[in-house]
């Protein structure tokens, strides 16, 4: 008989040599610096960064900081896109979106990409 438990995650941590972001609330790494791709996107609760990846899922290490919820389709200013809330894996803290379609071709190069709020982030590690 096979029994499969689940087993437990553990917070992976971006090299101390990047320049790094990381959530307010509880210090889990989100983003490294080297994945910025915009600082000019607008969140519900303010200024926004737009990311080319997340900490999410190393599968071979079982490590996860960023999770993703369900995809629906939002209205935001740019227009209809789906896209699914991420939020902090450690302390539960939405933190923004994911892009998972964009409906208007001109809007097709958010998809896959990330984006986390000002108010949820800070800098970390080597920014002096």
């Amino acid at each position: 008989m096979l029994t499969m438990t689940r087993s437990k995650t553990f917070q992976a941590y971006l090299p101390t040599c990047h320049r790094t972001y990381s959530c307010i609330h509880c210090r889990a790494h989100l983003a490294n610096h080297d994945e910025l791709i915009s600082k000019s996107f607008q969140g519900s609760q303010g200024r926004a960064y737009l990311f080319n990846s997340v900490v999410s899922i190393c599968l071979s290490l079982n490590r996860v900081n960023v999770g993703c919820g369900p995809a629906e389709e939002r209205v935001l200013l740019t227009g209809l896109h789906a896209v699914a809330d991420i939020y902090c894996e450690n302390c539960k803290t939405t933190l923004g979106w994911k892009y998972e379609h964009a409906f208007e071709s001109s809007q097709k190069y958010k998809e896959g990409k990330f984006i986390i709020e000002l108010a949820h982030m800070i800098k970390d590690n080597g920014w002096d």
